[in-house]
């Protein structure tokens, strides 16, 4: 195994099992053809057609909008198509920054295929000459991934909050981060991807921090999703997610952006430039 081996892994779909899911003319993600096909029992919400699925025009209005997707959402978690709902509803735009058009629950973003966003921070230390990453293992309880390990903070990004407000509100509950401290976490652009998933297709966009912390800190978790931390030399995480799935998947994308940013991986090594295109593809 290897690093290029865990982004590809996070790319892994067949386009010829989706069809676009179309509302307004706009299209916002993308539906199994077997899901499809289950929508077609709604028919005064969706216009079901062998190369799409469209929102009918019904509902013109975002919250009419959300009102009836929601209806639709309520009966395919009776008959087990969606997981029990999150209870964290996400704005569904076109791009970034452009007019909402609805909001969906997160449980069924897999469904539509609908493109969420979230943030992940790197937390790490200066100690005996290197650096070093605090890596949180997820709480053995969580439906999500139970066990894995993941970035020092991570969470979605949910309607009402800006990227900096809920990065903050993540450093707090995940980690015990104070809002000063949380607040000298440097940008660092963002990593994308498209995967298959149980429940359909994750096509997510992750906002991507690292934070220098003082050698002392030590986080601590406040919301039971995490089971315990741990500080490894970045050359052990490193060969963590070359040699292994220990980590939940999309986090080693973060991880792999890091290591090239701070220099662990570096232009000379074999396949550099194939890492760095994979983690920001054009499409």
């Amino acid at each position: 195994m290897a690093l290029i081996d865990r982004i590809n892994e996070c790319h892994a779909w067949t386009r010829e099992r989706f069809v676009p899911f179309v509302v307004d003319t706009r299209r916002l993600g993308s539906i199994r053809r077997d899901h499809a096909a289950l929508l077609a029992s709604f028919g005064t919400v969706f216009d079901v057609r062998p190369d799409a699925v469209v929102l009918a025009d019904g509902a013109r209005l975002p919250e009419q909008r959300t009102e009836r997707l929601a209806a639709v959402v309520a009966s395919l978690i009776d008959d087990g198509h969606i997981p029990a709902l999150a209870h964290e509803n996400y704005p569904i735009a076109e791009s970034r920054g452009s007019a909402e058009l609805f909001r969906l629950d997160r449980a069924a973003l897999p469904f539509f295929g609908a493109r969420a966003y979230g943030v992940h921070l790197n937390g790490y230390v200066r100690r005996d000459g290197g650096l070093h990453l605090w890596v949180a293992k997820r709480s053995a309880g969580k439906t999500t991934f139970p066990g894995q390990l993941d970035n020092l903070v991570a969470g979605g990004q949910p309607v009402g909050l800006g990227v900096r407000e809920n990065l903050a509100k993540e450093c707090a509950e995940e980690a015990d981060i104070d809002a000063r401290l949380a607040a000298r976490a440097v940008a660092c652009g963002a990593v994308s991807y498209r995967v298959d998933a149980p429940h359909g297709m994750r096509d997510d966009t992750l906002f991507l921090f690292d934070l220098e912390l003082p050698e002392n800190f030590v986080p601590r978790n406040s919301d039971g999703e995490v089971e315990s931390f741990m500080l490894r030399p970045v050359a052990e995480v490193r060969e963590i997610v070359a040699e292994t799935r220990d980590y939940k998947f999309n986090c080693n994308l973060v991880v792999i952006d890091f290591l090239i940013r701070h220099g662990v991986i570096e232009p000379d090594e074999p396949g550099y430039l194939d890492l760095v295109t994979a983690l920001r593809p054009l499409a």
